[in-house]
């Protein structure tokens, strides 16, 4: 083939993929808990995680006692519904909770007499934890916000819970709340360089979004920092702080949908996982009526989540374990084979039925989408 310029170099070429492939790894989907549990640290023991799962379990049994009755809960097709129902109840006996956050924040309150004493107990759960295999896989703090104006409690929250652990067990995380101020990253990452260089350790740590302030500086160099792990909405928090009225501050209001999007187009790409918030509710009392009403406005928040791309997501209560596990396994289950034929059409290249023409995006989207499921439903 005849060319005018031949194979020039492109000048700054090198070094802009070099920083296209630093920003946006673009890896496969790894595995990413379908939630996070937050317990107050004053309420947290190395008892909770069985609690919960006991907890759990038992409203199964009285509120969810066989495949038809989840069908009509939560809108599952009742052929697929006995699969869902076996594998709620055999996760919440084997692990009802994925990802545990010993909460210093919001759900704890501001308490300088009595935190080094919970700090040094959720230490001594842990690790009671960790000796006997009943750690989840991802676990961690959430300190005290720097936007409070007490960064010293904050750190010494940190540096006394890592002090009293000694070795630290995989998966764990800490959660910063509340960023405010873009300055407040840089200032807890130098936190946590001091702690590894200190205490030996490697640190990650994971953003809470919960201010429209903080929607207003994400963006991929955020991912630059290696020890940022994932991203979290806060409901409330924005919702309050953009004004919503009480009754509309909800995780499917289209402003939460706003703010999730644009996560999601700040660190697409980059490796830097995505959750989103919680619902703040509990049944309102023991009937099945009440129990189930409960489940059902969880499914819907959980299926919005799933729809948006959002597969994380948070639970505050025992009831919620149920719901989250009975929306996320129909949610993967309902579409496995047809994503997986479509997926092995296109390597066989033959037609995947239904008129379907896919994209090589498309299929690297099923691939991804197949991967999740294998993690979520292993």
């Amino acid at each position: 083939m005849r060319v005018t310029i031949g194979e020039q170099p492109v000048a700054g070429f090198d070094e802009t993929y070099r920083l296209q492939q630093e920003r946006y790894p673009a890896a496969v989907p790894d595995w990413q808990p379908v939630h996070t549990v937050y317990v107050p640290a004053d309420r947290f023991s190395a008892a909770t995680v069985g609690a919960w799962g006991a907890e759990a379990l038992e409203l199964a049994g009285a509120h969810l006692a066989a495949p038809a009755v989840l069908a009509e809960v939560f809108d599952v097709p009742l052929p697929l519904a006995g699969e869902v129902h076996r594998r709620v109840l055999a996760k919440l006996a084997a692990e009802p909770v994925e990802d545990l956050r010993v909460d210093f924040e919001d759900g704890y309150g501001v308490r300088p007499a009595a935190e080094d004493g919970h700090v040094l107990d959720a230490a001594a759960a842990v690790a009671s934890l960790h000796r006997d295999g009943r750690l989840p896989r991802r676990w961690g703090l959430r300190v005290k916000s720097f936007a409070d104006g007490d960064v010293s409690r904050s750190v010494r929250t940190l540096d006394g819970f890592l002090t009293a652990l000694g070795e630290v067990p995989p998966g764990f995380v800490v959660t910063f709340p509340k960023v405010l101020m873009e300055d407040y990253l840089g200032q807890f990452v130098g936190v946590l360089s001091q702690l590894e260089k200190a205490l030996g350790v490697s640190l990650r740590f994971e953003i809470q979004v919960e201010a429209p302030q903080t929607v207003l500086f994400l963006g991929p160099h955020l991912a630059s920092e290696p020890r940022l792990a994932a991203a979290h909405f806060g409901v409330f928090d924005y919702t309050a702080a953009i004004g919503l009225p009480p009754h509309e501050q909800r995780l499917d209001h289209p402003a939460c949908d706003h703010a999730r999007h644009v996560m999601q187009t700040s660190f697409a790409g980059t490796g830097v996982e995505l959750s989103d918030g919680s619902l703040a509710a509990s049944p309102a009392s023991s009937r099945t009526e009440d129990v189930h009403a409960l489940w059902r406005r969880h499914a819907e928040l959980v299926r919005h989540s799933l729809a948006h791309g959002f597969y994380q997501g948070w639970d505050m209560h025992p009831s919620h374990l149920v719901s989250r596990y009975a929306t996320v396994y129909a949610f993967h289950l309902a579409r496995y084979d047809a994503y997986a034929d479509r997926v092995s059409a296109w390597e066989q290249q033959r037609e995947a039925g239904g008129g379907v023409m896919d994209e090589p995006a498309t299929i690297k989207t099923l691939a991804a989408a197949l991967r999740r499921a294998d993690h979520a439903l292993g």
